[in-house]
This record gives structure tokens, C-alpha cells and sequence, in this order.
């Protein structure tokens, strides 16, 4: 059983930068790996990428230039640092887990990006 909190999603101008932070709380946290998936207004979720649980970052190849993955076990934190925002960065963030049954999600973070 994971549960996790996003927080960090905030309105920032084109170019910008945010750190959205993951916290678990469960005990199998150190063993599963956790991604961070977006869902833009009107559009379906897109995976973004996700960290093992050795902490092995893992990027789809349109955020690999933009967007870091970290995760800090011993505070049992995730990290998505995200720099040169967009306009189409915009949507609802959410964290995960992967591999597990069931998966699960948190509540998400709303990230708006604009001029």
C-alpha cells in the first residue's frame, strides 16, 4: 500500500521553472518505482517518465531535454523539476506508482503555464 501527495503546481510564465514534489507515505515505497504522468486540458494522459527504485530516472524523449526525475528515498520524496515551461506543459500532474496491483495515484497538481 502507497499513498502519495503531489504539491508544487503554480501558475508561471513561459520559460519558468517548477519542482513538483511526490511524498509517499505506505510501506513499499522503497521497492517500487514512480512515475509522474500529465493530463492537458481536453487531452489524455501522457506518461512523462518514472524513477526506479534503485532511483535509475527513466524520460519519454520529449522531456528528456527539459524535465529532471529524482527521488530522495530517505525522505520519501519524488522530484520532476521542470525548466523552459510551456504553454503546452499545462494540466493536472499526477504521480504513481508502476508495477504495482493496484497502481496508485495521487490527487494530482495543477501546473499553468502562460505569457
Amino acid at each position: 500500500q502507497v499513498r502519495l501527495v503531489e504539491s508544487g503546481g503554480d501558475l508561471v510564465k513561459i520559460g519558468g521553472s517548477l519542482r513538483l514534489s511526490c511524498a509517499a507515505s505506505g510501506s513499499d515505497f522503497d521497492s517500487v518505482a514512480v512515475g509522474w504522468t500529465r493530463q492537458a486540458p481536453g487531452k489524455q494522459r501522457e506518461l512523462l517518465g518514472y524513477v526506479t527504485s534503485g532511483g535509475s530516472p527513466i524520460y519519454v524523449d520529449f522531456v528528456k531535454e527539459r524535465f529532471t526525475l529524482s527521488r530522495d528515498n530517505a525522505k520519501r520524496i519524488v522530484y520532476l523539476q521542470m525548466n523552459n515551461l510551456k504553454p503546452n506543459d499545462t494540466g493536472a500532474y499526477y504521480c504513481h506508482t508502476l508495477g504495482t496491483t493496484p497502481v496508485f495515484w495521487g490527487q494530482g497538481t495543477q501546473v499553468t503555464v502562460s505569457s
